[in-house]
């Protein structure tokens, strides 16, 4: 059956009061402007129309014509009239108050207390109760077209008041019965969503894609995080008549009662008025509900639309001055032109907002590389194309989609290796946003620099959804996420372009060093990514794989030194014999390598070796030369064993030096010297800890070196002379510094060095002096001469 609307009919309906504003104290918001005829009498256009300007604008992809029914259920108009009981209607019949099935005081004050850790979190919960009730609909109505004979669109709509602190949320979902109503908002913690999946399980028709997000019943209740009071008007296609639950915050009773007022009618689903708390009524302006919606529920899978203010850029003609006007009349060879200035004329309308959609939804090979790297910029607020991604599924035990980036730069003015919560991984539970914050749980600290997302259709959660539980889900979710990241990275090392992944090291080599140290299980994976310079390659890096392929046949470990820079390491005494046999050595100048490489002990079944370590084997013994050589210096080791006392634990012959004449080893168990001074230059360091870490000294000598034949002569001779035992305490200090050790007492060794360099310098300049001297002639004295003036000869004077 037809029916005709007049234009008068259709501005007084539009006009009409909603009931829920009714009933608010407040003052109400007031549009004044209806809505044109053309929009009830067009049933073919894609166009619909604002309630406040009566404009029309272009629908978007989500959008469809809206006829009359639908823009009553809006409800776009919210104007309160006293006049509304003398319209003829029949008076209500009074509500019927209801008892909570539960102690409501108590479980409300857990709910807002302790069930949610953020109050903004109230409208993603009811969003998804919002999607819920839509996806609801939707599966019904396969096999019940009747469910959605009205033509009604099926999204989400949201309108605030901000002077009143009025939010409204309305969906054309599936609506509630009266007995629904007492079920589901009667009884806390009772979920429609987890019957009706139940059912949907037991059914035959269990196959159909059922992904529903609320399952735990106390989503609604969310509401009174912000609210005082909550009304909610619902109409479900099985029932004739619409119903209205009302409740309070810290009520232990809440009413129902009958929708007979014609003007608050809607053709179906749900509208849920929130009348905010004072302190909340920051959550009514219209901003900031546009930004929560962006935030946790930009990818629902159906539109929500949110009620802006906009504008539109108009010219409008402009007075003349009549001087102008004058002097423009009097010369007729110009033109007239109308002046104009441009205004911008501010109207509200429906706005979608949730425009974006879930990239790791669709099939990977479908998806361009510019449309990942828009999708990136977009989420994470980023300038500049990552280096790598990964879009994946996982299927089996657990089943999630992951869309992982390698960012271009680390952030700037903050270190993410230090910061064990990261926000750089957002989670997602059936395309809902659930939490950012994270402490390890999805993924390890030294990965924290990597973004990405995550949704999971069965990801164990508490009832409030923000709060990751441990699990075995968890355990391997994080598996396979860590797994997939070191196979993009791994793909950013073997890329053609080197500069890639040199990028990437200068950003985030940090991390992957610390994952050495926090990951065992994942060492296999981490050391091939590592880059290191070496005897060898001092202006490239290089990888563990290029070391070993570059290995002499005979070479058994991977030799490494750590140092505070290249050059430092190039000149220690430690490489003079590995340099000789032309044997590559590490060099770890930052101060995260050693401990790195301490960690990972072995790689492709060679072993880390520290040269500047005890007992170095370089695979070179000679048996009866040492065994020569040590009969020779012994007691010459124990006699300068004996001077430098408990300085050094043993002297003994070295098998790594052939230029200089000894060196300071460390002890295969302590610190070495390039930890003990990064571990005396922390400022919170225990002096304790450091005297016990300090590792064993071994003083090595070369006797092949002219000054320890010296010294041996020296022990033979006359090992009482103060002058020798002055140079093994010179030596010692000389050793200190040259293998990276800080004196204790510097000004005790440069008085040393001033010392001996007066006994080597004394004498030789000035003796040269008074020989040279000597050997020149007496110098005679200098006579003036006489100057005789020429006479005339036979003169007489």
């Amino acid at each position: 059956m037809m029916h005709r609307f007049s234009r008068r009919s259709v501005s007084a309906a539009l006009r009409a009061p909603a009931t829920r504003y009714r009933i608010a104290a407040a003052a109400p918001i007031s549009f004044s402007t209806p809505i044109p005829v053309s929009a009830v009498e067009s049933d073919n256009s894609t166009r619909w129309y604002s309630a406040i300007t009566g404009g029309k604008c272009n629908t978007t992809r989500h959008s469809s014509q809206l006829n009359l029914k639908n823009d009553l259920f809006l409800g776009s108009r919210y104007e309160s009239t006293s006049a509304a009981s003398d319209s003829g209607n029949p008076p209500p019949p009074p509500a019927e108050k209801y008892e909570y099935q539960a102690e409501v005081s108590r479980l409300m004050d857990l709910i807002v207390n302790s069930l949610y850790s953020n109050k903004e979190v109230f409208l993603r919960e009811l969003i998804s109760n919002a999607s819920d009730a839509l996806d609801k609909l939707r599966y019904l109505s396969v096999t019940d077209p009747q469910l959605s004979k009205d033509a009604v669109d099926l999204d989400i709509r949201i309108q605030t008041d901000k002077d009143n602190g009025i939010i409204t949320i309305t969906d054309s979902g599936i609506g509630m019965t009266r007995q629904e109503l007492v079920d589901c908002l009667g009884t806390i913690a009772q979920s429609g969503t987890a019957k009706f999946l139940k059912a949907v399980k037991e059914s035959k028709d269990a196959g159909t894609d059922n992904n529903l997000i609320g399952q735990f019943g106390v989503g609604f209740y969310s509401a009174f995080l912000v609210s005082d009071k909550v009304v909610v008007s619902t109409k479900s296609p099985k029932s004739d008549k619409q119903y209205v639950w009302e409740g309070e915050a810290n009520a232990s009773s809440y009413t129902i009662r009958e929708e007979t007022n014609p003007e608050n009618l809607i053709p179906r689903g749900t509208r849920l008025t929130l009348y905010l708390k004072r302190d909340d009524k920051g959550f009514a302006h219209p901003e900031r509900i546009q930004k929560l919606v962006k935030n946790y529920s930009q990818f629902v899978s159906f539109p929500i639309y949110t009620w802006q203010e906009k504008g539109i850029t108009k010219e409008v003609e402009v007075d003349e001055d009549p001087a102008e006007a004058k002097e423009a009349d009097q010369d007729e060879k110009i033109e007239k032109k109308k002046k104009t200035k441009k205004v911008v004329e501010r109207y509200w309308d429906w706005e979608l907002t949730n425009e974006t959609q879930p990239i790791w939804l669709r099939n990977p090979k479908e998806v361009t590389t510019e449309e990942y790297n828009e999708f990136y910029k977009k989420t994470f607020n980023e300038y500049s194309d990552p280096l790598a991604s990964s879009h994946f599924t996982t299927e089996g035990e657990v089943e999630f989609r992951s869309v992982l980036y390698v960012p271009a730069a680390s952030p700037m003015g903050r270190d993410d290796i230090t910061n064990p919560k990261t926000k750089n991984i957002r989670l997602y539970v059936k395309r809902v946003f659930i939490s950012d914050d994270f402490d390890g749980e999805l993924f390890p600290r030294y990965l924290s620099f990597v973004k990405g997302v995550v949704d999971s259709n069965d990801l164990p959660l508490n009832v409030s959804r923000e709060i990751l539980q441990e699990s075995r889900i968890v355990r391997i979710m994080r598996k396979r996420l860590v797994r997939k990241t070191f196979d993009m990275i791994l793909g950013i090392s073997m890329s053609e372009n080197k500069g890639d992944y040199e990028t990437f090291w200068e950003n985030f080599g940090k991390h992957l060093k610390l994952g050495c140290i926090e990951d065992r299980e994942n060492h296999k994976r981490l050391a091939p990514l590592l880059r290191f310079f070496s005897s060898q390659s001092e202006d490239e890096m290089i990888s563990l794989d290029e070391y070993v392929e570059n290995m002499k046949a005979e070479q058994k470990d991977i030799y490494y030194l750590a140092a505070d820079s290249v050059s430092s390491a190039r000149n220690t005494p430690f490489l003079e014999r590995l340099l000789e046999k032309d044997l590559e050595v590490l060099y770890l100048v930052d101060p995260i390598d050693e401990v790195a490489i301490q960690s990972l002990k072995s790689y492709k079944e060679k072993n880390f070796v520290d040269i500047s370590k005890e007992d170095l084997d370089l695979g070179d013994k000679n048996e009866e030369k040492e065994k020569v050589t040590k009969e020779e210096f012994s007691r010459t080791c124990d006699w300068i064993k004996k001077r430098l006392g408990e300085k050094v634990a043993n002297v003994q012959i070295s098998n790594r030096l052939s230029s200089s004449p000894c060196v300071l080893v460390s002890g295969k168990f302590g610190w070495s010297a390039n930890m003990e001074r990064l571990m005396k230059a922390q400022t919170v360091g225990d002096t304790s800890t450091l005297e016990f870490m300090k590792g064993r000294r071994v003083f090595e000598i070369n006797p092949e070196h002219p000054i320890i034949r010296e010294l041996n002569a020296a022990f033979k001779s006359n090992p009482d002379d103060e002058d020798a035992l002055r140079a093994i305490d010179l030596l010692y200090d000389a050793a200190l510094v040259s293998s990276g050790y800080t004196p204790d007492n510097p000004a005790q060794l440069s008085g040393k060095i001033y010392e001996m360099m007066g006994m080597a310098i004394s004498g030789k300049w000035s003796t040269f002096d008074s020989q040279q001297s000597a050997s020149q002639p007496p110098q005679t004295e200098t006579l003036e001469a006489e100057v005789v003036e020429p006479v005339e000869a036979g003169s007489q004077k």
